[in-house]
């Protein structure tokens, strides 16, 4: 699953591969909710990340997220990429709003 796609593609630098959370279909009470009103999914598991970024002293920064960590992703922004037909976003480390703790 996210493991296949990790041994295919490895971010760079400060980027991380993420792969978005499936959108809720049904409600609390059960009632479907169509397609269009369905919210944009915010939260994703890490499957990749970067060695991280150079600093101007020469010292790499380590990325601040783990693979498997779920995280809380911006409204707009990131690159999409497709692996072995699935959808993959790719991040900056900055651009990742917060982790949710286990």
């Amino acid at each position: 699953m996210a493991g296949q796609a990790f041994k295919k593609f490895l971010p760079l630098f400060d980027r991380v591969l993420v792969e978005r959370c499936a959108a809720e279909t049904v409600t609390k009470g059960g009632i479907m909710i169509p397609e269009k009103s369905q919210g944009k999914v915010l939260q994703a598991t890490v499957v990749a990340v970067g060695s991280g970024s150079k600093s101007k002293d020469g010292n790499t920064q380590p990325i601040s997220v783990k693979v498997g960590e779920k995280v809380l992703l911006p409204e707009y922004g990131g690159t999409k990429v497709i692996l072995d037909d699935k959808d993959y976003f790719i991040f900056r480390d900055g651009d990742i709003l917060g982790k949710y703790l286990d």
